[in-house]
């Protein structure tokens, strides 16, 4: 309680005699003060199975659970110096389209550029040689790819404060992309409200190798959404399973992301999982021992004063993301790249190591 009073007067502190280093302590007690209301609703059932620890907020372990081995990530939402973002291949800006195309990267290459702590598998992109990613995207409060059109499958966002929600377009309506920090696009919904949920004929997959027995990945995260949770699982699995498993580990809501040949994750510079397809976006995700570009971290402070930095208005966005409308030829096998976002490294490329 002593440090929920220090908080408070840090935040009540008047103008004259506020710290240099204010902003950065403000931002700091607005996340912890956030986590502090959410956590006394969390069962310690939850606490228990999506392992965090304030000296550890991205947490990469293998663990079994019946039977089934995977790499569960879990990122602390609440931390002040971490960011989740997206990554695009051969560093580009705007995610593959209809009229758009950075084709596809090496995950090798990805990861060397990065630098980040974690690097996952991302959502799905075509086969055909634009290598289009489904779904609308926005990575630093900013439109990667954007169509009005769009209503396929499940979208997990960020909101102000990395408060995380998942809409599934067809049955919830739209998502409210212009208020999120990060959005991306996968599925089909594995868990919704804490019930397996599945229905991804009516979310638009129709692709056997979504809906057959698969190498899968999937994102999630516990009641009250404090952190974010990351499997990617060693063998193959069907999309009941997958969700029955995301439930086991103290999952409310998760959805599916991109899997079979694909499937990718890295920890720092060592690759647990490699793949030897390239790959056009991932989920990149930075810490204290992996900081964030300088670019990136700014647009989250600026994003968090409510002027979302989003580059196109609605109304006047160019004609050849208006006009994108996906109608995904996905293939399961399809769909990671990474790139360190919203800024070039200085630093010379890591050495990786694979696992």
């Amino acid at each position: 309680m002593g440090t929920l009073i220090n908080v408070f007067r840090e935040i009540r502190m008047p103008s004259q005699t506020r710290p240099d280093n204010y902003c950065k302590r403000s931002r700091r007690a607005f996340l912890f003060l956030a986590g502090a209301t959410l956590v006394q609703g969390l069962p310690m059932a939850l606490s228990t199975a999506l392992p965090a620890s304030a000296n550890q907020p991205v947490k990469v372990i293998r663990r079994t659970v019946d039977g089934v081995p995977f790499y569960q990530t879990t990122i602390d939402l609440t931390d002040p110096k971490t960011f989740v973002t997206i990554g695009l291949a051969n560093n580009a800006t705007q995610a593959n389209s209809s009229k758009v195309s950075a084709g596809a990267e090496s995950f090798k290459g990805i990861v060397r550029r990065s630098r980040a702590a974690v690097v996952a598998s991302g959502t799905f992109f075509s086969v055909d040689a634009q290598k289009r990613v489904m779904g609308n995207m926005v990575a630093g409060g900013k439109f990667l790819k954007y169509s009005p059109w769009e209503n396929y499958g499940t979208t997990l966002g960020l909101r102000i404060g990395n408060q995380p929600e998942m809409i599934t377009a067809r049955i919830d309506g739209k998502p409210p992309w212009q208020d999120h920090w990060f959005s991306l696009t996968g599925g089909p919904r594995l868990l919704k409200a804490g019930k397996v949920s599945l229905q991804p004929r009516k979310e638009g997959f129709a692709d056997p190798n979504v809906l057959g027995v698969a190498y899968r990945s999937a994102i999630g995260y516990p009641r009250g959404g404090k952190k974010l949770v990351i499997a990617t699982f060693l063998t193959p699995l069907s999309l009941a399973r997958e969700a029955r498993l995301m439930k086991a580990i103290g999952c409310y809501e998760a959805m599916n992301l991109d899997g079979g040949s694909s499937i990718a994750l890295a920890k720092g510079n060592k690759i647990l999982v490699p793949t030897s397809r390239g790959l056009t976006n991932a989920i990149v995700v930075y810490d204290a021992k992996h900081p964030a570009p300088k670019k990136l971290q700014e647009t989250w402070t600026h994003f968090q004063q409510g002027k979302p930095t989003l580059p196109y208005a609605i109304e006047d966005t160019p004609e050849h993301l208006t006009q994108e409308h996906l109608t995904p030829e996905l293939d399961a096998g399809h769909g990671l790249s990474l790139q360190a976002q919203l800024g070039d490294f200085e630093q010379p490329l890591l050495d990786l190591e694979v696992e």
